[in-house]
């Protein structure tokens, strides 16, 4: 890559990256021969790695554009850690199982100091074992969201503190309605209210009560 290609793309990552991430997720991106996309917002998801197949015979990682950079190197090492499992393990493994969490400790480890310093604390004990605690990892998203630039703490709801049967309206999108059905790990299964549609949202997704589940 040409010198002034390499600080376009740097320019570029640093749009959405804190800048001391910038460079060493540059240096992996390079190394992996990783194709980045960043997308619109996704309500079922924040990101995800697509391995080399004979359709597209590159590495592939997403991120969501609309996150703010701390939210989206958490997303984005969370990626990196897939790929890194993969690279090692192929598909011999579990998605989300002790291959993948102790990968994406390492890298929450080496890139701790790219995180706000109320985030340090909270980091390093999620860290601190293996299984990964998914209520901690639901608290960390929560505090990532305070780092929005429109974030107001009249609004800091999130889909993760609802309990099933609430009727909601995305923060992003006002305009649906939906009923919190049942939750899948990081992401719920919710039906919109008016065509009865059901679909994975993101249990980080901004909410705002309509009627709460009994």
């Amino acid at each position: 890559m040409e010198p002034s290609a390499i600080e376009r793309y740097k320019r570029t990552l640093g749009n959405y990256l804190p800048a001391a991430a910038v460079d060493p997720i540059f240096d992996f991106l390079n190394q992996h021969s990783v194709h980045l996309h960043i997308t619109r917002e996704r309500l079922s998801k924040l990101g995800d790695y697509r391995w080399p197949q004979p359709r597209h015979p590159f590495q592939e990682i997403s991120v969501n554009g609309n996150l703010n950079p701390y939210f989206f190197l958490w997303v984005m090492l969370h990626e990196m850690a897939h790929l890194n499992t993969h690279e090692r393990f192929g598909n011999q493994v579990q998605p989300h199982g002790h291959e993948w969490q102790e990968e994406y400790r390492q890298l929450l480890l080496q890139y701790l100091g790219c995180f706000p310093q109320e985030l340090i604390a909270p980091l390093r004990k999620y860290c601190s074992r293996i299984p990964l605690s998914h209520p901690l990892e639901t608290k960390i998203e929560e505090l990532l969201r305070h780092h929005d630039p429109d974030y107001s703490p009249a609004n800091d709801l999130t889909l993760n503190q609802l309990s099933p049967g609430t009727s909601f309206r995305l923060t992003a999108k006002p305009e649906r309605l939906f009923r919190a059905i049942e939750k899948r790990r990081t992401r719920w299964i919710c039906q919109d209210l008016h065509d009865g549609k059901q679909y994975l949202v993101s249990g980080a997704a901004q909410v705002t009560v309509v009627q709460r589940g009994q």
